[in-house]
């Protein structure tokens, strides 16, 4: 069989990897990581939106030039492996894998959460419509990149029009309060403000990786040297701007106090500022674009992920059937499959501020590994410079270790166990395809 019949299809263009970012990126960070980091830093979140752009500026430009120079399924996972040594890319992998099967389960959980009371539904309901919303993910995915990429479209459209209304409507109403929602600007909670700040900007970090989907994508995309690096910059500055414009906002209007039992409340951050102004119907439509949002990010962590697992599976770290795709449609269907059974299994269980801090940890480990391997890029194939590289690679290092304690133990043993497997690995089943 030639080499082509390995690979997957290049049928994405330069929107539709912008959307398809925008659609990872703007959904749980912006509906649930902003009301957690603001119960912990207070209105200095905005700061931490700030930090965690611009630590997220340095990674996507590091995850950009090496996407354009070596633009096959994968990530960083690939890039551990090709610019450093197998282990490095096999921790990558695990951690995205262990990372974003546990979002995925959570934005199925959220979407069940928001869309049932307004279908007047029960909480009893809850885990089967959120298996349900991973199930027919699971098979649109299945169908393929582009219809995938059309329904992301409309997803996305509708989720920027609710918050565009949002902030459009709700500014007026932050500004009457004056600075009364403003003090104390760094939070006075029991830990340091400067520890509660740096915790805040790693979860909101978070909210700014879905990026990455767009580099796991790149054996996908058309013109890959010229159209990722574009993707990626233009959906880092437009989800930083409106992520911003939001938490400025929210403040404005409730404070941030409300926040603190934040991953508890059954509002999301935006319906608690709608509801605070009296507006029903923004309510609803902040309600709407929520619904939205969770279904955006769904869809497109099961392609990411489902990227990752057709990477690992070609390399032999899982059994090789995970490697192989369709002869018809050169579709990886196993990968995906396998995804969609992890997913659904997950969707009942944890909550929402541990999911999201042990997100926060593993995927700071995994951008501190696309950092160092984008300082091994030859110098005919770097597009920025390295100084940008080493920046990344601090700060990732640097924000991992300011979530709790327990997180990043139970994070660097995963790696362990990870690193234990793979040594094993190569015995269980035949070398990969």
């Amino acid at each position: 069989m030639n080499e082509s019949s390995h690979r997957l299809s290049r049928d994405l263009g330069i929107g539709g990897a912008i959307m398809m970012g925008l659609g990872s990126m703007v959904g749980t960070g912006v509906f649930v990581s902003i009301g957690i980091a603001a119960g912990v830093a207070g209105p200095s979140v905005l700061l931490a939106i700030a930090l965690a752009a611009l630590v997220a500026t340095c990674n996507a430009l590091s995850s950009a030039q090496l996407a354009a120079s070596h633009p096959v399924s994968g990530g960083t996972y690939e890039y551990g492996y090709r610019y450093l040594n197998p282990r490095l890319g096999l921790t990558a992998g695990w951690m995205f894998l262990c990372a974003k099967s546990a979002s995925a389960a959570t934005a199925a959980l959220g979407f069940a959460g928001y869309a049932l009371p307004m279908a007047g539904g029960g909480a009893a309901a809850m885990p089967w419509v959120a298996m349900g919303s991973v199930l027919f993910f699971t098979l649109l995915v299945l169908a393929g990149i582009k219809r995938s990429s059309w329904v992301n479209i409309a997803i996305v459209s509708v989720t920027l029009a609710a918050l565009g209304g949002f902030i459009l409507f709700g500014s007026p109403s932050a500004f009457a309060t004056g600075s009364s929602n403003w003090t104390p600007f760094f939070s006075d909670r029991e830990e340091s403000p400067a520890s509660a700040f740096l915790y805040a900007s790693a979860l909101m970090f978070v909210a700014f990786t879905g990026y990455g989907r767009i580099a796991t994508l790149g054996e996908e995309v058309r013109e890959p040297h010229r159209t990722i690096p574009r993707a990626i910059i233009v959906t880092v500055a437009v989800t930083a701007a409106l992520y911003i414009c939001v938490a400025a906002v929210v403040v404005g209007i409730v404070g941030t106090a409300v926040f603190a039992d934040a991953p508890d409340r059954q509002a999301t951050t935006l319906q608690t500022a709608a509801t605070a102004m009296g507006s029903r119907s923004l309510a609803l439509l902040v309600a709407i674009g929520a619904i939205t949002a969770m279904l955006g990010v769904l869809l497109n962590l099961i392609l990411g992920l489902s990227r990752v697992v057709l990477a690992m599976g070609r390399r032999g770290d899982i059994p090789p059937v995970f490697g192989r795709l369709t002869e018809a449609e050169k579709e990886p269907a196993s990968a995906v499959i396998l995804v969609g059974v992890l997913v659904t299994g997950l969707a009942a269980i944890g909550s929402v501020e541990t999911v999201w801090a042990f997100s926060a940890f593993t995927v700071l480990i995994y951008y501190a590994i696309s950092n160092l391997a984008a300082l091994r890029l030859p110098d005919d194939q770097r597009l920025y410079p390295r100084w940008i590289s080493v920046l990344g690679l601090a700060s990732c290092l640097f924000l991992a270790f300011w979530v709790p304690v327990d997180i990043w133990v139970l994070g660097l043993g995963l790696i362990g166990a990870g690193l234990v497997f793979k040594t094993f690995a190569p015995r269980l089943w035949k070398q990969p395809i």
